[in-house]
């Protein structure tokens, strides 16, 4: 009896069923895994011919697996407290490469490779934009993301300072102060300056920066600038304004380049951050823009998917940005194990873009996104399967009874 293949496809199809179930639950606790769906469709076989009303009298064939569909919302956000691990919340996927071979993923989890590179624990390199000199540079080709701790950032000579100080109104003529601060040169090392205040009058007070001598190979402290500052009633400084210039510093004794500063009286204000009150002498705080040489200490990940670096000289850098890619139908991704898919003519190919903008989702660093399967909507999902699989069977069974009941009434 041909009516056998209709009950057989039910069986055909309910197994489907179970199998795509066993595996959302076999994936239940895998990072950025995607629930599973099978959409089915009848077989239609012919049209018998028409009702007395001229209906059609038609007759189906069974059903067969139409297609499966992925469940792309988010998964539930894990907390690890690894720098390497990432979770997108929202559209989009990591860019992954191996070799010359680009996949996408959701799963987070990446760690860091032999190279100081970020990547999958398959081994394929997390791509996104790279950095030069702390700028990202959105137009570049991608580019594996590299978070080596033997990444060093050049040293940055000091040319301009500050200091938060108060002048006591009431010390004597003669008194003095002083005001210690460290910039750097060229060379990244770092050189010891002293501000001594002297006070020569009523509201006014002399200035000298002396630089000790064996930073120049001399026996005694140089003077490389010297000056007088004055205060109203008010003890707020009348002069100098804004800041003093040609504060220079040459002949280094460790060969680095001549040092042009720059003692900026207003800080980041626009009002001098240099009193005299009457109150004891004092340096509240001191700045420079200068730092010595870093080497690579920690990272983190923003939520655009900066990936921030921070080095011993107690800089932050940029040292590159995940990219994320977006696709019109991802439906029409297929994927290739490892939690990864791959593009293709009915996805559209990927738009590369980053996270927290254009639609893309945000990134949360030191956290994976975890599969996001329903272990009770699996289990309900389960049940009907079941159910669906012993019916068919049933009505195998049946037919087979029929069929042996037949041949046993043309016997006799």
């Amino acid at each position: 009896m041909s009516a056998f293949s209709i009950p057989l496809s039910g069986l055909e199809a309910t197994s489907s069923s179970l199998n795509t179930i066993a595996n959302n639950l076999a994936n239940l606790n895998t990072d950025g895994y995607k629930d599973q769906g099978l959409d089915f469709t009848d077989v239609f076989n012919q049209v018998l011919g028409t009702s007395g009303n001229g209906d059609p009298i038609q007759t189906g064939s069974g059903v067969q697996v139409d297609g499966t569909t992925a469940n792309f919302t988010n998964g539930a956000l894990s907390t690890t407290g690894v720098a390497s691990n990432l979770a997108l919340q929202g559209n989009g996927f990591f860019v992954v490469q191996n070799g010359s071979q680009t996949g996408y993923t959701r799963a987070g989890d990446f760690t860091v490779n032999s190279s100081g590179q970020l990547s999958t624990p398959s081994g394929e390199l997390v791509m996104g934009y790279p950095a030069v000199d702390g700028v990202i540079s959105t137009t570049s080709a991608l580019a594996p993301i590299s978070v080596d701790q033997a990444t060093t950032i050049p040293a940055v000579a000091t040319t301009s300072f500050s200091a938060n100080i108060n002048l006591n109104s009431s010390a004597g003529v003669g008194a003095t102060f002083s005001t210690p601060i460290t910039v750097y040169d060229s060379l990244g090392a770092s050189q010891e300056l002293t501000i001594n205040y002297t006070n020569t009058a009523t509201n006014t007070w002399s200035y000298n920066i002396t630089l000790p001598g064996a930073a120049t190979g001399v026996a005694n402290p140089t003077t490389i600038a010297s000056g007088t500052m004055t205060f109203n009633s008010s003890g707020q400084l009348t002069s100098p304004t804004g800041g003093i210039t040609g504060i220079n510093i040459t002949g280094l004794a460790d060969g680095a380049a001549e040092m042009k500063m720059t003692w900026n009286l207003n800080g980041t204000g626009t009002t001098p951050i240099i009193t005299q009150e009457d109150s004891t002498s004092v340096t509240a705080a001191t700045t420079q823009n200068g730092y010595g040489v870093g080497t690579l200490v920690s990272y983190s990940v923003l939520p655009d998917g900066t990936v921030q670096g921070q080095f011993s000289s107690n800089q932050t850098l940029a040292l590159g940005q995940v990219a994320i890619a977006s696709f019109s139908n991802v439906q029409g991704l297929t994927q290739t194990g490892n939690s990864s898919y791959q593009s293709t003519f009915a996805s559209g190919s990927a738009v590369i873009g980053q996270a927290g903008s254009a639609g893309n989702g945000t990134i949360t660093g030191g956290s994976v996104e975890e599969s996001n399967v329903d272990l009770s909507t699996e289990f309900s999902n389960m049940i009907i399967a079941q159910q669906g699989y012993e019916a068919n069977a049933k009505v195998l069974t049946t037919f087979d009874q029929i069929s042996q009941a037949t041949v046993q009434m043309l016997a006799t």
